[in-house]
């Protein structure tokens, strides 16, 4: 026999989920704005001023990408 239970779901309306999705919209742009700079920045450098700081031109995207979204 099987037995289901009814639980309404009355904190995740239309309006709550439209204003997350606005919101995760909003933080995705934010993180792609802040990715690109700081890979722009880096690009800007010098390859001396790279190995100063000890990251290889061929490294950059990793390590921005790393540095924004897994942290």
């Amino acid at each position: 026999m099987a037995h289901t239970t009814y639980m309404p779901n009355t904190g995740f309306g239309l309006i709550a989920r439209m204003r997350d999705a606005v919101g995760t919209f909003f933080a995705t742009r934010a993180q792609a704005a802040e990715f690109n700079r700081t890979y722009s920045e880096l690009q800007g450098l010098s390859d001396r001023e790279l190995n100063d700081i000890g990251i290889r031109r061929c490294d950059i995207a990793d390590r921005v990408h790393k540095h924004i979204y897994c942290s």
